[in-house]
């Protein structure tokens, strides 16, 4: 746990020391603007609530999130200071958790600068602030899963393009395949069970579910699982280049 700690708060701290933190929250916060009073029509709804701007956030993230986390390994490759994780006296695991818990709680904090947001709404009406901050934990676990979809990537590539392009690809897939028009396309030809295998699968569905304001532990279960499941992933690639 001391190891994750170490390495959680160097790799924290680095992002502060260049322009990526505020740039990447500058954007976010401009873009979530732009998107909720603009195109979302917030002020024209005439309703006192954020689903405007939750609506729009499994879109933001995929541009945002690749741009976050194709630097993570890919970087370290590209420098060659991924030999120093190499011979230090940690296990890969613990860099893995380490790395991603920083990008994560960074996310956050992006997360987190929105609340004038909910200040606004809570100013002009009386919104359910119980389905607001179900929302906000729901767009953090998602940031959370497509994160460690794009550490798991940018651990297989030094080229950080090529792992932001990827990254990208991978994570429209995944917010994508419950929409109806994936599922329009699969109902042509597809078995039944296997469009719902696909639907299940998509970020969209689950956190559409929780922005209705319950937290289904079916829900909370998959962002998890998926960030479980790609972190190993990456720690196995990077333990395989340790051992070359």
């Amino acid at each position: 746990m001391r190891n994750v700690l170490t390495i959680f708060r160097r790799e924290f701290a680095s992002y502060f020391t260049t322009p990526l933190a505020y740039v990447f929250i500058i954007i976010f916060l401009v873009m979530a603007g732009m998107l909720t009073f603009f195109v979302g029509d917030f002020f024209g709804r005439g309703q006192a609530d954020l689903q405007p701007f939750f609506a729009f956030h499994p879109w933001l993230y995929l541009v945002l999130i690749p741009a976050l986390s194709m630097r993570l390994w890919a970087e370290e490759r590209r420098s060659g200071t991924i030999e120093l994780f190499l011979t230090l006296p940690i296990r890969m695991t613990e860099a893995v958790v380490g790395k991603f818990l920083a990008a994560w709680c960074f996310t956050g904090i992006a997360l987190a600068l929105t609340f004038p947001f909910w200040l606004t709404v809570n100013f002009l009406g009386n919104p359910d602030n119980g389905v607001i901050l179900a929302s906000y934990i729901g767009s953090w676990l998602m940031a959370g899963a497509l994160l460690a979809v794009g550490a798991f990537i940018s651990a297989a590539t030094k080229n950080q393009v090529i792992a932001f392009v990827v990254t990208a690809a991978v994570a429209f897939v995944f917010t994508a395949a419950g929409s109806p028009a994936v599922i329009g396309v699969l109902q042509g030809w597809a078995p039944q069970w296997l469009i719902d295998a696909f639907a299940q699968t998509s970020f969209l569905g689950h956190f559409s579910a929780i922005t209705r304001g319950v937290l289904d532990i079916r829900d909370v279960a998959y962002f998890v699982s998926i960030m479980i499941a790609f972190l190993f992933a990456n720690a196995i690639l990077v333990d395989l280049e340790k051992a070359d």
